[in-house]
């Protein structure tokens, strides 16, 4: 069973949060201020409020972000623009905002903890795409597209980092690990190009000029 941990200091939002999870599926640990929750205590996915009587779940999340990838979504009443940006560029998977459906927020928290299975079986599947990596085993709209070892490894980072920038340098030092001293410039644009090619992914690997690339899921 998966445990969700739930910290908002609003009892009844808490309460109610609790009792739309409870069932054969989650097992549901409340917390009502940060430090109700441990560090290191084990979670399958996080509900963070921001504004908790003990401190800021921004900072939490900084913190937690050292040393898990956890998912988490952040549960506020702060609907500015800019404190959902800061909450993503801290590692948020998701953000919603009060009032909210409890209905949908269980229907985002099941999509993330679905794709933090595909993570860690090294498997992405959407309703276009199917990348089984153990298997080496890659579907576009259900036909099956040939990658080399270089365009598997990027397709790999770009997928982990879903949502996330990667730098060019970055790219280039985790795709090229054969112990090459060299590479050439254009070697990574050029990797890119094919990838997109291949799995007609124009709309999912998307350039970030001056940076690098980034993997779009559709929305």
């Amino acid at each position: 069973m998966r445990q969700i941990v739930i910290i908002e200091d609003d009892i009844a939002l808490n309460h109610g949060i609790a009792m739309a999870l409870k069932g054969d599926e989650f097992i549901v640990r409340q917390c009502f201020k940060l430090g109700d929750f441990q560090n290191g205590e084990k979670a399958d996915l996080i509900i963070l409020d921001i504004n908790l009587p003990d401190g800021n779940g921004f900072d939490f999340l900084k913190k937690l972000r050292r040393t898990s990838n956890v998912p988490v979504i952040i549960l506020t009443a702060n609907d500015l623009e800019t404190d959902e940006v800061r909450g993503l560029e801290l590692g948020a998977d998701d953000y919603v905002t009060k009032p909210f459906s409890l209905m949908v927020l269980r229907a985002r928290l099941e999509k993330l903890l679905h794709k933090a299975d595909q993570l860690k079986r090294d498997l992405y599947e959407d309703e276009l795409f199917s990348f089984d990596f153990d298997r080496m085993a890659f579907m576009v709209n259900g036909s099956p597209v040939e990658l080399s070892k270089t365009e598997q490894r990027l397709l790999r980072l770009l997928i982990q980092n879903s949502g996330q920038t990667l730098t060019r340098d970055f790219l280039v030092d985790r795709v090229w690990t054969d112990g090459a001293e060299y590479v050439e410039e254009n070697a990574l644009s050029v990797t890119v190009a094919r990838l997109r090619k291949k799995l007609s992914a124009n709309d999912h690997i998307q350039t970030v000029y001056g940076i690098g690339y980034v993997w779009r899921e559709k929305k």
